[in-house]
């Protein structure tokens, strides 16, 4: 059957429960899906796709309540013990950080993602447990929560954490906490998710950081591989105010972006003064592709976005080269005056 005959049946369907963007993108969703008849996909592919669906379908159910809340995912190792600094540290940090409006994330494990879930508590987090055939079981703070979200695959998993999160806070950690801070340096430095901050933490004297930041220095940057304007979307640190610290100044006038075609429309709580802006175009005039820095209201094209029209915009046309260069525009922009 060719699919512009399956067309005025999926209108009808999907005009039951969306209009607008909504009811294109579900249209195409359902025409992707028989997409897989039309192909003749095995059985396990298409099993694949409906749970992975399936999953992000739940997922996004779950966090729909808490959408205008940010949020901190927190990795680090499953293996760390209750005696051990870095879970004390861990506590603390889920602690602090819910105090200042935030809630949390973690993959739903123990160690390091039981003592922030237990310095959260339960009432301000979530869990994105993953199934394995050995480990994994939920903590004791997640356990029977209904914000624990359980996933079979990894990549649905992360997908979420990516775009959940508004902030990430690194202990040390195995193979899967250098998995997880890889691909979201990876993805923020390639532009595939937001820029928001990483921030590294170690116990006081500790070395897990600074030896992993040798190797991205010596054994990385000075052969080329990575840029010395990536070190911008990191900050390694020993103490837990330092690190919520950092992650509230990120947030003090910067709300978040997004792009419209070649321009990136940062949206911002109050107004830069003229001079503020001047010093942008001055400070940041190198990586811009075209025009210069402005400072205007909400663009057209934002319609999608209402609840965010009142917020004043910063709008530049950047090369999309150079990420941490982006980051140290998001800086200035939180600490450049603005206007009363």
């Amino acid at each position: 059957m060719k699919s512009k005959e399956v067309d005025p049946r999926i209108k009808a369907l999907t005009g039951e429960v969306a209009e607008g963007k909504n009811a294109r993108h579900i249209e195409d969703m359902i025409n992707t899906a028989l997409g897989f008849g039309r192909d003749r996909a095995t059985i396990a592919e298409v099993k694949l796709m409906s749970r992975a669906l399936r999953e992000m379908r739940n997922a996004a159910r779950i966090f729909a309540r808490y959408n205008r809340v940010k949020k901190v995912a927190v990795f680090g190792s499953a293996r760390t013990k209750p005696e051990q600094d870095e879970y004390k540290q861990a506590v603390a940090f889920g602690e602090k950080i819910v105090e200042h409006g935030y809630m949390l994330i973690t993959g739903g494990g123990d160690g390091i993602m039981g003592a922030a879930q237990k310095g959260a508590g339960a009432e301000k987090s979530f869990g994105l447990n993953i199934r394995l055939p050995f480990e994994q079981a939920a903590n004791e703070t997640i356990h029977g929560d209904p914000k624990l979200i359980n996933f079979n695959y990894f990549f649905t998993r992360k997908l979420n954490f990516a775009k959940e999160t508004h902030a990430f806070a690194l202990f040390p950690g195995g193979f899967g906490t250098h998995d997880e801070g890889f691909e979201i340096l990876t993805l923020m430095q390639t532009g595939k998710m937001p820029i928001v901050p990483i921030v590294m933490i170690d116990r006081q004297n500790g070395h897990y950081w600074e030896t992993w930041r040798r190797f991205i220095t010596n054994d990385l940057l000075h052969n080329g591989l990575v840029s010395d304007s990536d070190f911008h979307l990191i900050h390694i640190t020993y103490d837990v105010d330092d690190a919520v610290r950092h992650i509230n100044a990120f947030y003090r006038n910067f709300h978040s972006y997004r792009w419209v075609r070649e321009k990136m429309v940062i949206r911002i709580h109050h107004p830069l003064t003229e001079e503020s802006v001047q010093a942008l175009n001055s400070r940041f005039d190198g990586m811009l592709a075209a025009d210069r820095i402005e400072q205007t209201g909400a663009l057209e094209e934002e319609i999608d976005d209402a609840h965010l029209h009142h917020m004043p915009r910063i709008v530049l046309t950047p090369h999309k080269r150079d990420f941490g260069k982006i980051r140290l525009l998001l800086n200035a922009i939180n600490e450049l005056p603005a206007k009363e």
